[in-house]
């Protein structure tokens, strides 16, 4: 009995621990929207569905009463989350800020209030528990399938640059210590949708290792860097010559870009044809003289 109840400690120690980890994760992104003072393409949508998951298991976490480890992370995850969404909402531009308000309202105001007068009033003790308990099964599952349209797309674009290793890592270690932790309470509630987690998590670490040197077969092929790189020059040179008042434009497919970013330089490209025509005219002025 001892064991068991050291075992419980231990994984929710580190369950606490490893979720504290993933919830600091997205600190680059809005350290980036700091220093641009914009939110750019960032969408708020997964900070509104995380502060919602985590208010979601406090009220869990309180009706079971045995549970203090989920109050705690989910206590420190409201307060991340919370502070991520004020400086969305204070960066962002006006529509989106409207949207992510709308966002917040119905969801973790009224879909959250609507579901705790519910059960506050037309359940009692244990089926009220059971009822809570299913409400976070069925959110934690859907949030745990949302990396499915993250893997789609690492497989279309054969690019992991939007599924960082260690995120996926440190969610599928998390994912097994809150297994343990709900399978030691005997609580399916918290063990089993960990389970759909450390798949998905397992599923994303071997597409990392699969498609991460994507690029660099690229960067390993400089002949056709460099043919690519004369193509894109003699297009911007016939484009100044026949219609020099507008900027040239490429089109490119969209596993091309990252490649000509690395060997172009438009700016420095015109500057170069400019340099080289005004050298031209120096010259054939210098002959007629």
């Amino acid at each position: 009995m001892a064991l068991h109840h050291l075992l419980t400690l231990a994984f929710g120690l580190l369950g606490n621990i490893v979720s504290f980890m993933v919830f600091l994760a997205p600190m680059p992104t809005f350290y980036t929207i700091y220093k641009k003072k914009t939110t750019e393409g960032f969408q708020a949508l997964p900070y509104v569905v995380a502060l919602f998951s985590c208010m979601l298991w406090i009220y869990y976490a309180l009706l079971k009463q045995d549970a203090t480890f989920l109050i705690t992370i989910n206590s420190v995850g409201c307060l991340i989350e919370t502070a991520y969404l004020a400086i969305f909402l204070f960066y962002a531009p006006k529509m989106a800020r409207i949207s992510t308000l709308k966002l917040l309202l119905l969801l973790n105001v009224l879909g959250y209030g609507l579901m705790l007068v519910l059960t506050l009033f037309l359940a009692k003790g244990e089926k009220r528990l059971k009822v809570v308990g299913w409400i976070c099964l069925v959110f934690n599952l859907t949030v745990f399938a949302a990396p499915l349209c993250i893997l789609k797309k690492v497989i279309r674009t054969k690019s992991v640059e939007f599924m960082p290793f260690p995120l996926s890592f440190f969610l599928t270690l998390g994912a097994v210590m809150w297994f343990f932790y709900g399978y030691l309470l005997k609580d399916y509630n918290i063990a089993f949708p960990n389970i759909l987690g450390f798949i998905f998590g397992i599923v994303q670490m071997v597409l990392y290792i699969v498609y991460k040197n994507a690029k660099k077969v690229l960067l390993e092929e400089p002949s056709k860097v460099q043919e690519l790189s004369d193509h894109i020059i003699d297009v911007i040179k016939v484009s100044t010559m026949v219609c020099p008042e507008l900027s040239p434009v490429v089109v490119l497919q969209p596993n091309d870009i990252d490649l000509i970013e690395l060997v172009l330089d438009p700016t420095n490209i015109v500057k170069e044809i400019k340099t080289e025509e005004t050298k031209e005219d120096m010259d054939d002025a210098s002959t007629k003289v």
